[in-house]
């Protein structure tokens, strides 16, 4: 799939299922269906392959004027000369256009495998007509695609970034520190707490910085920085596998240059050593 032909476009509107024709891709669980060339196939050829294990399809936008849907599959089927493709390769090649385009898939396809049932009464639920939100007929539940609010932070001292390590990061790799927003709290009460309970450390000059949106479901992601306080290092067990602070001049393996956690961390050593701030990718 060419980078310059992954581009959506929204403008249009969410194109109807009951159009013809069009592109789609295969989604099943944060991965794709592709073969050695692309992701995105002509929409009934696809249909054909996958029929079998079709859960849901929904309209994702426009590409080149063509109408492009996901079909969400049940389970991961084999086809020969295809293989799954995780999300989180995607992101980590570096072509932007093309993560953008499966993450957008991705969280529509995860919303409406989530959403095929009433959530109350159990009843299937119905696609409305002219947007995008699953109903139930018989208890008039309403679903719409949903965003989780998460922070991640960066905790600065002078010269040193202070960074995390999670069991689930690929080997050597280290991040700012992120968590989920809790029910009745602010973003930046939500900073401090993550912070407090990750590494034990307490801050202060919490500034917001900027966002991304993060499919992993559906994460909107929150981007701060933040000064050291006070604390020693404690890491959270079973949670951070280890913490340190990194000199700026020698600073760990870190996030892919996409993520905005790659950003944060880039954008203060710029901002400390007097270089060009670098522009989070969008």
């Amino acid at each position: 799939m060419n980078e310059q032909r992954t581009t959506l476009d929204w403008q249009q509107g969410m194109p109807e299922l009951s159009c013809e024709g069009g592109l789609a891709v295969a989604h099943c669980r944060m991965r794709f269906l592709g073969d050695m060339q692309s992701l995105v196939f002509p929409r009934e050829w696809l249909r054909v392959q996958c029929a079998a294990q079709i859960i849901a399809e929904q309209g994702i936008g426009h590409l080149n004027g063509e109408p492009v849907f996901v079909f969400e599959l049940a389970e991961p089927l084999e086809l020969q000369h295809m293989q799954w493709h995780s999300m989180r390769d995607f992101m980590l090649e570096g072509q932007l256009s093309r993560f953008r385009l499966l993450a957008f898939a991705s969280q529509i396809g995860t919303w409406a495998r989530q959403h095929r049932f009433c959530g109350s009464c159990g009843q299937p639920m119905q696609q409305a007509q002219g947007h995008r939100m699953m109903q139930c007929a018989l208890c008039r539940v309403q679903e719409y695609p949903r965003l989780s609010p998460s922070m991640i932070v960066v905790v600065t001292r002078g010269d040193e970034i202070l960074l995390g390590r999670s069991p689930r990061f690929v080997e050597g790799m280290y991040s700012a520190l992120a968590g989920y927003v809790e029910p009745n709290e602010t973003v930046e009460h939500c900073v401090r707490r993550e912070v407090r309970e990750e590494v034990n450390v307490e801050i202060k000059n919490i500034r917001y910085i900027a966002s991304q949106n993060w499919p992993f479901p559906h994460s909107l992601m929150l981007g701060y920085h933040a000064e050291y306080s006070h604390g020693d290092i404690v890491p959270q067990p079973d949670e951070i596998e280890d913490a340190q602070w990194f000199s700026i001049y020698d600073l760990p393996r870190l996030p892919a240059h996409n993520s905005i956690a790659r950003y944060l961390i880039d954008l203060y050593v710029a901002q400390r050593l007097g270089h060009p701030e670098p522009v989070l990718p969008s």
